[in-house]
């Protein structure tokens, strides 16, 4: 009988380390989607949650009677808060600013549960095994479910789950063993807690069920708390939550939580994006453009008759696939996707330039902003030094710049970052109505900053149809004040020395994200 029931407390740690591990995972990407900064809220979340185990092993060592009533106390407890966490977060965003209390509440509260049920288990197999092999194989059980609960978090959870019903799954898994767990021992509970946990069982089981099964809509209201507008669209990826919304009959576009575009004037975006990198290139037969996977550049690139070939890089498979089949975004790209000049490649675009052996005419970059240091990599010297090696030697490169304005920082280190990397460079920006004040960094190998300066103000834009750009705009775009705040003292942003981030979350822009 000791055997059995010592398999058994293993089992429900084993379930402990899975449903725990995950749910840390799963908080911690919120927190990077919500917050940014990835590096600083897994390192937070995690550490604190280390901490909370701690703190819930001293707590647990005021227990000294009703041993196995207190762990399945902390078992539901936790089945409970691992499986609603992620939703209770979407919910709370739609109505307050301070989502991070909840979050790392949560972390904190999941970290005290697993941290008392270790030594509760310990004491509660204390009979049944000597301590050497006691305390062995209860560390044991919840490590290799921690392991379990990774690997199925990085492999099924999150790119066919997603954030909303991997924490279900889990937590639920937790659940069962708990019942298991209860029914099993049963016999060796008081009569008062036993017919409180036969009464609490159902009552959680259907609460869950509920919860599980109304999950996207409950999502889905809370976004639409948050955003305002009408949510049309929403996708956890495995790579970042895609959420469209509708005010009367524009759209926007949001990756985890970051405007990127608006129908209203994204030209106003994709225009100076464009047009002058392929103004600048002496041959456009080859293009190759990293991100903007809504498809509005390659609309623009197609405008040139000479281009021959056009290489969209997007890491997000789910996203070139709305820009190829989502009705607005057809309509906003006119079905640019379909031309047999393009050719998508779902990669990053790190992998990509370094394992590609194409030599490319024109580059234009255009990724999220740099508010992560997973983003940030894509705007290092390194990157851009990949980017140079696989440019013609006339070629020309433009890359999204953040504001000049918002983000001053981020903007000229962007700036001197690419010229590090052997580049001329020349800053341009617009006014976007629905953004503000945006910038973009222009390279050249072979043109001079002051002749990429002077081929712009003698372009008229006159081969190709466009909504804004003019000979006019253009000067206007070439044309700077003083910045707003210094900026001499900018570091180049490296792979080793990831400025640029810092910078970016350093401007007022990241305020009004």
């Amino acid at each position: 009988m000791g055997s059995k029931r010592s398999r058994i407390l293993k089992l429900a740690l084993f379930a402990t380390g899975l449903s725990g591990i995950v749910a840390e995972y799963i908080l911690s990407t919120l927190a990077t989607y919500f917050l940014g900064d990835s590096i600083f809220q897994w390192t937070m979340i995690l550490s604190i949650m280390l901490f909370a185990m701690g703190l819930g092993s001293r707590i647990s060592a005021s227990f000294e009677k009703n041993i196995l009533e207190k762990f399945l106390w902390a078992e539901f407890a936790l089945s409970l808060l691992t499986s609603t966490a992620a939703l209770s977060c979407y919910v709370v965003m739609g109505y307050t600013n301070y989502v991070a209390v909840f979050i790392y509440g949560f972390a904190i509260a999941i970290g005290l549960l697993i941290g008392m049920e270790i030594p509760l288990v310990t004491r509660i197999n204390e009979n049944n095994e000597e301590l050497r092999t006691n305390i062995a194989g209860v560390m044991e059980n919840d490590y290799y479910g921690s392991l379990i609960g990774g690997l199925f978090f990085v492999f099924v959870g999150l790119p066919y789950l997603g954030l909303t019903h991997t924490p279900f799954v889990l937590g639920g898994i937790n659940f069962l063993v708990a019942i298991f767990l209860f029914w099993k021992l049963r016999n060796h509970i008081n009569p008062l807690p036993r017919k409180i946990f036969t009464a609490l069982i159902p009552v959680l089981f259907f609460t869950l069920l509920f919860l599980a099964y109304g999950a996207n809509e409950i999502i889905l209201h809370g976004e639409q708390e948050r955003y305002g507008d009408k949510v049309v669209f929403s996708e956890q990826t495995r790579f970042q939550k895609i959420t469209i919304t509708q005010y009367k009959e524009h759209y926007w576009l949001y990756l985890n939580g970051s405007k990127q575009l608006c129908t209203f004037d994204e030209w106003l975006y994709h225009e100076p994006l464009v047009h002058p990198a392929m103004h600048l290139s002496k041959n456009t037969k080859s293009v190759l453009i990293l991100g903007a996977g809504d498809g509005c550049a390659i609309r623009e690139v197609l405008k040139y008759k000479q281009v021959e070939q056009i290489t969209l890089v997007d890491i997000d498979p789910e996203m070139t696939k709305i820009g190829m089949s989502n009705p607005i975004f057809i309509k906003m790209n006119d079905s640019a996707y379909y031309d047999p000049k393009v050719k998508v490649v779902n990669n990053d675009a790190f992998q990509f330039l370094e394992n590609t052996d194409q030599f490319y005419d024109v580059m234009i970059l255009d990724f999220p902003d740099p508010k992560s240091i997973d983003i940030n990599r894509v705007y290092t010297k390194e990157f851009y030094q990949l980017c140079s090696r696989r440019l013609r030697k006339n070629g020309v490169l433009v890359t999204q710049a953040v504001s000049p304005y918002y983000t001053t920082k981020a903007f000229r280190s962007i700036e001197k970052t690419v010229a590090s990397a052997g580049f001329n460079t020349l800053p341009i920006h617009n006014h976007v109505y629905s953004f503000g004040e945006w910038g973009w960094i222009i390279g050249s190998k072979t043109l001079s900053s002051d002749e990429i300066k002077e081929e712009l103000k003698a372009s008229s834009f006159n081969d190709v149809k466009t909504e804004w750009m003019t000979p006019e705009a253009i000067q206007l775009m070439i044309s700077f004040g003083k910045d707003l705040r210094p900026s001499d003292s900018v570091e180049v942003n490296t792979i080793q020395n990831p400025v640029l981030y810092r910078y970016y979350l350093d401007g007022t822009w990241a305020r009004y994200l």
